[in-house]
């Protein structure tokens, strides 16, 4: 058998999870790869896939976890999210879809055009595309950092 797992997941806390599986598939084009529900069609767990990469979407199930809804808005983490399509097209699909733009498009120094948007609970989510290959000399110049592990 086939292994399905992802070597490393994000899973995400929603006050109403189905909601938020139908928001991040017509938002972002994330495709539901699992969904689990008891006998009255409570969502248990859930898996979406965005390529080779998963998240999952889930309920809030203990006090440490929560949605930024339940807790003022704040975030322990954001999700990342690296696309090869055009990253200002997607931005605009993101805001039709109902995102909140926290930060338009920029180029940066490492070569990425990214935006960050909010969803309807209060998640971050950063959205990039390589738009111009960059080596770690050209980063360290232009942003004065001293950057080690560069692949």
């Amino acid at each position: 058998m086939a292994d399905w797992r992802a070597p490393l997941m994000s899973a995400v806390c929603y006050r109403d999870p189905k909601a938020a599986l139908k928001f991040l598939e017509a938002a972002f084009g994330f495709e539901v790869s699992m969904l689990i529900e008891d006998g009255d069609g409570a969502l248990v767990h859930s898996e979406m896939r965005y390529g080779d990469a998963v998240v999952m979407i889930g309920n809030e199930w203990s006090e440490d976890h929560k949605s930024p809804l339940s807790i003022g808005g704040k975030n322990t983490q954001t999700v990342h999210i690296q696309i090869t399509t055009d990253v200002d097209a997607h931005c605009a699909g993101a805001r039709v879809a109902g995102f909140e733009i926290i930060m338009e498009p920029a180029t940066q120094f490492y070569g990425d055009r990214t935006y960050r948007c909010r969803d309807p609970e209060g998640h971050i989510w950063t959205v990039a595309q390589t738009v111009e290959p960059v080596s770690r000399e050209q980063a360290e110049e232009v942003s004065g950092l001293k950057i080690t592990g560069w692949v």
